[in-house]
Order: structure tokens, then C-alpha cells, then sequence
């Protein structure tokens, strides 16, 4: 083969190994994709640096204070009296100082940032609470447009064979012309039923990238899960105590009112007097010297009164607040597990009853008025009850998982049916 061909070649067989490799990539499981979601999504990587912040703080917490070395040089003479002896009057004084913390002063700042830590700890994975609601939703949103988009396409196939046979219904005059053209009419609501689910499942797949962060063409990219209904195992009673014990938010306020408590014990020790010792050598001339001594500040009007009536105040606050969450988790909890029972029974009649009524309508019409035994309203009557029953069906599902989810949200974890 000569060279030109091969440079005509060579990018064409390089894209079609590119298009190999996107058709052979796996649709993604729920797990796989939040997997992407906790590597990629910047905001939760902007949670995780956050805590690393307040573990940085504690080293600083920890530190003690320095001692502070003083270095003087005194009593200069312009003229002196000896011009063989010119700094002989001088005396040299070197001074270490050290502040002496009382009361834990230092124990306490600790317990304070470690306190810290925990509470931006909880934060993150209240974040993580929240951000997975919006993931989950969005993956349920992908299944549910990929349900919809199959059963308008199966719509679709399932009404061009009905129109294939009332051609030849037409053709050996079994119908009239009208009747065939309005059949055929009819078909134009399957068909915009198949390329809004399309469009629905497109934009479903780009908001799921955007929250894993990911670039990838949506072509190439797909989900896999189960888009069913599942009764959940659990009940009011035990969903009230799993949020109870697992709710990020309310064991960030429970820790952040520990850590009110710990500021307020800082503060406390804050207006105490801590003294600084110091200790000196001076050398006047021949003579050399060591003193040693210590300073107290006289604390008759700042004792720190502000930061003690301040951080009282907010333990009060922080309290208030966390009553508020576990009043809020009552009400979160008690109003998800009302829509997912609501939506439960409507669910079950469909499932047991008008999805195999619709179904059986469908084709006892549509066989009747093949041969003449059903009129031409009537089969396109059957036609659209079941389209409207089945997806119907597929829509509750997905307001089902999508109560689910938000009883999951709730919680604080995952509740799987």
C-alpha cells in the first residue's frame, strides 16, 4: 500500500477506534457513579479541604507561647573621660521573658479547635447528605427518561404494525380511505412521544454529569439500575430514631453547643492574670550581674467581661438551634414517609389491576377492530388509554423512588426498598 493511502487511512481508522471505545464503555451503576461524584465534584473537595483547615488549626491552638529575648544597651557616654577606655561605661543587659498561661489556658484552646474539627466534620457530611439527594435524584431522573423512551418506542413499533395492517384492511376495502388516514394521523402522538423522551433522557444524562463533574460526551454515556417498585422495610417509628442517630446536621449542633460550652470556659481563663517571669544578666563595665523578676497586669478593667457574657449567650443560641433541628427531623421525616405511603398506594392497584386491564383492552380492540368488530373511535380510544396507563405507571414509579430518596434525605442515610 503506498503512503498516501495510508495517511487517508490513519485517522480514519483512529476515529472509528475512538467510536469502538465509546460504544464498548459500561453504563454505570448507582455505586460506580457516586464513586465519580466523591473523586470529581468540587464542592465536596472544597468540604474535605475545609476540614483539613481546622486540623491545621488545632497545631496552632497547641502552641505554647515564646519566650521573648531583650537585648539592651545602655548609659553611652558622648565624651568619655578615658579615651583609652571609650565603651567602658557602657553596660550590656540580656533579658528572657516568658509568659506563664493559668487556668488550661492551652488545654482549652485545643479542646476548642479539636471540637471545631468535629463539627466541620459533620458539616461535610451533611453536605454529602444533600449533594447525594441531588445525585440520586438526577440518576432517577436518567432511568426514568430511559423507561419513558422505551416504552415510546415500543408505542411507536406496536402502532406501525397496526397501521401495516389496516393498509392492507384499506387496500381489499375492509376500511375507507378516511379511516386509514386518520389511523395513520394518530401515530404523529407516539412519534412526539418517542423524541421528547429522547430529548427528556439527554438533558436528565447532563445534569447527572454536571454533578459528577464529568466531560464526557452523552453519547458515551449511560446509566444502569433498577426502575421498580420495591415496598421499603422500615417503619415511621424506626426511621424517626435512625435520623435521630444519624442526621449530620443535628450532631454538628450537638458538638458545636460542646463547643460553646469549651468557649466559654476559654474565656473564663481569659480573664485571668497570667504572669511573665523574667530573668536577666547585666555586665556594667567589669562587673557582671544576674537579676531575675517576674510582671503581673493589673486587670481592674478589662477581665475579659465581653467574651464571658458573649460566649454564654451563644451556648443558649447554639441550644435553640439544635432544638430547632430535631423539631425540623420530626417533620422532615414524618412528611417523606406520608408522600411514600401515598404514592405506595397508588402504585400497588396499578401494578396488580390497570396495567394488565390496559394491556388486555389494547389487544382485544385492536384484534376486534382488525376484523371488523370494533369501530375506529374505539381502537384509538384503547390505544391511548394504554399509552396513558402505562406511562402513568412509569412517572409514579419515579415519583416513588424519588420519595424514597427523599426520605433517604431525611434520615441521613440511604433507605433501600
Amino acid at each position: 500500500m503506498t503512503s498516501p493511502f495510508r495517511c487517508v487511512l490513519k485517522p480514519i481508522l483512529g476515529a472509528m477506534l475512538a467510536v469502538g471505545t465509546l460504544a464498548a464503555q459500561s453504563p454505570l451503576t448507582w455505586d460506580q457513579v457516586t464513586e465519580h461524584f466523591k473523586k470529581n465534584n468540587p464542592n465536596r473537595l472544597a468540604g474535605e479541604l475545609f476540614v483539613q483547615e481546622f486540623r491545621a488549626n488545632e497545631t496552632t491552638a497547641g502552641f505554647r507561647p515564646n519566650p521573648i529575648l531583650t537585648s539592651t544597651e545602655d548609659q553611652n557616654s558622648l565624651f568619655s573621660t578615658n579615651p583609652y577606655r571609650p565603651l567602658g561605661a557602657i553596660q550590656w543587659t540580656q533579658a528572657v521573658s516568658q509568659l506563664v498561661e493559668r487556668r488550661n489556658k492551652r488545654q482549652l484552646r485545643v479542646e476548642s479547635a479539636r471540637l471545631a474539627t468535629a463539627v466541620s466534620k459533620t458539616d461535610l457530611a451533611d453536605l454529602d447528605r444533600q449533594l447525594t439527594f441531588a445525585l440520586r435524584d438526577a440518576f432517577v431522573r436518567v432511568l426514568q427518561g430511559k423507561a419513558v423512551l422505551e416504552l415510546a418506542e415500543e408505542n411507536l413499533r406496536h402502532y406501525d404494525r397496526v397501521v401495516d395492517v389496516n393498509r392492507e384492511r384499506q387496500k381489499a376495502g375492509d376500511i375507507s380511505r378516511i379511516d386509514l388516514q386518520r389511523v395513520e394521523l394518530q401515530r404523529v402522538q407516539f412519534e412526539s412521544d418517542a423524541v421528547n423522551a429522547q430529548v427528556n433522557v439527554q438533558t436528565a444524562k447532563i445534569a447527572l454529569l454536571a454533578l459528577m463533574n464529568e466531560q464526557q460526551p452523552i453519547e458515551s454515556f449511560d446509566v444502569i439500575g433498577e426502575f421498580d417498585f420495591k415496598p421499603i422495610q422500615i417503619t415511621l417509628e424506626e426511621s424517626r430514631a435512625a435520623a435521630l442517630e444519624t442526621r449530620p446536621d443535628l450532631k454538628s449542633a450537638t458538638t458545636g453547643v460542646e463547643k460553646a460550652k469549651a468557649d466559654n470556659r476559654l474565656a473564663f481563663a481569659n480573664g485571668s492574670t497570667d504572669p511573665t517571669l523574667i530573668t536577666d544578666y547585666a555586665r556594667v563595665g567589669p562587673h557582671n550581674t544576674i537579676g531575675v523578676g517576674f510582671s503581673i497586669p493589673l486587670r481592674f478593667f478589662d477581665r475579659n467581661q465581653g467574651e464571658k457574657e458573649r460566649t454564654s449567650l451563644v451556648i443558649q443560641r447554639v441550644d435553640k438551634i439544635r432544638a430547632g433541628i430535631r423539631s425540623n427531623i420530626y417533620r422532615d421525616v414524618d412528611s417523606s414517609y406520608a408522600s411514600l405511603e401515598s404514592i405506595a398506594a397508588l402504585l400497588k392497584p396499578y401494578r396488580e389491576r390497570y396495567l394488565p386491564q390496559s394491556a388486555d383492552i389494547r389487544e382485544t380492540v385492536s384484534f376486534a377492530y382488525s376484523n371488523g368488530g370494533a369501530s375506529l373511535l374505539e381502537f384509538l380510544d384503547a390505544q391511548k388509554s394504554y399509552r396513558d396507563t402505562q406511562l402513568n405507571y412509569r412517572n409514579l414509579i419515579a415519583a416513588y423512588l424519588a420519595a424514597v430518596n427523599q426520605l433517604s434525605f431525611a434520615i441521613g442515610r440511604e433507605v433501600i426498598p
